[in-house]
C-alpha cells in the first residue's frame, strides 16, 4: 500500500499518455518476485498536502488491511509560503500511528538535500532539515522503517532527477525502489543501488547560471503561477490503483 504525492504516484517515470510507473510500482514488482500472490496498491495523487495525503488516503489504506505501506509526505508543504514543521510532521506521525497501531509494517523515506538538486531551492533546505528531523523522530516512536538515501552523494546525482528537479527520472525511481527492497531484505536485495554514476563534465560559471535561469524560467514560474491562482497539479486527480491488485505487474495502465 502506497501512500503519498507525486513522488509515489511515479511522476518523472513514464507519462500520462503511456503510464506511470515510480519507485512504489517498482518495489512491488521487486516484491513480487518473491511473492508471487502479493498485491499492491497505490493512493498517491500529485499535489497533495500532507494533511490532504491523511484526510483522503489513509482510511481507504486502512480499510484494505495492509501488511506493508510506505507514507511519504511533506516536500509540497515545504514548498508553501505558511510552513509548518510542526503541523505537517503531526500529519505524517498521525498515519504513521493509524498504520501501526492496526499492525502494518510503515516505511517512509528520509529526504534529500534539496539545495544541490536545484541550487535556486537553497532557501528551503533549512525547511526540509527540519521536517526530516521531526518525522525521523515520529518515525522512532512508532516503529517506522526510514529509508535514508540522502546519506549518499548519488541521491543528488541530476541523472536520478528530472528537468523540474522535483521527481525522480526512471533511474531514480529505479535506485530508490532498491533502497527500499535493502531495508525491507527482499531476496536479492543489495547496496549496488548506492553506487556513483560514471562521472561526467558539470556545467560551470555561465553556462551553470544559464541552466538555473531557463529551470526558474520552465518549471518555478508556471508552478508559483498555480499557487497564485490556488490550483494543484493534482486537480481533478484520483489514485491510479485504489484497489488491492496483482503485484507482479505493477505499471499503469494508459
Amino acid at each position: 500500500m502506497a501512500l503519498g504525492d507525486s513522488h509515489t504516484e511515479g511522476v518523472g517515470d513514464g507519462d500520462d499518455t503511456t503510464g506511470l510507473r515510480g519507485w512504489a510500482d517498482r518495489l512491488a514488482e521487486l516484491i513480487a518476485a518473491a511473492e508471487p500472490t502479493a498485491r499492491y496498491a497505490n493512493l498517491a495523487v500529485r499535489g497533495r498536502l500532507a494533511h490532504q495525503v491523511r484526510a483522503g488516503q489513509l482510511a481507504p489504506a486502512l480499510a484494505l488491511r495492509p501488511d506493508l505501506a510506505t507514507v511519504v509526505a511533506g516536500v509540497n508543504d515545504v514548498l508553501r509560503p505558511r510552513f509548518d514543521a510542526g503541523r505537517v510532521a503531526g500529519e505524517v506521525e498521525a498515519m504513521f500511528a493509524a498504520l501501526t497501531g492496526a499492525g502494518t509494517h510503515v516505511v517512509t523515506l528520509a529526504f534529500p538535500d534539496l539545495g544541490r538538486i536545484a541550487p535556486l531551492a537553497r532557501p528551503l533546505a533549512p525547511r526540509l532539515t527540519e521536517l526530516d528531523a521531526r518525522i525521523r523522530a515520529a518515525a522512532a516512536r512508532h516503529g517506522v522503517t526510514v529509508v535514508d538515501t540522502s546519506g549518499h552523494a548519488v541521491s543528488t546525482d541530476p541523472r536520478l532527477w528530472t528537468a523540474d528537479r522535483l521527481h525522480a527520472s526512471p533511474l531514480g525511481h529505479e535506485r530508490i525502489a532498491a533502497a527500499v527492497a535493502e531495508a525491507l531484505r527482499l531476496p536479492g536485495s543489495g547496496d549496488a543501488w548506492t553506487r556513483p554514476l560514471p562521472p561526467r563534465p558539470l556545467p560551470g560559471g555561465p553556462e551553470a547560471l544559464a541552466a538555473e535561469l531557463r529551470w526558474a524560467a520552465a518549471f518555478l514560474g508556471p508552478w508559483l503561477g498555480r499557487r497564485l491562482r490556488g490550483r494543484s497539479s493534482g486537480d481533478g486527480r484520483t489514485a491510479k490503483r485504489p484497489l488491492l491488485t496483482g503485484a507482479a505487474a505493477a505499471r499503469e495502465a494508459p
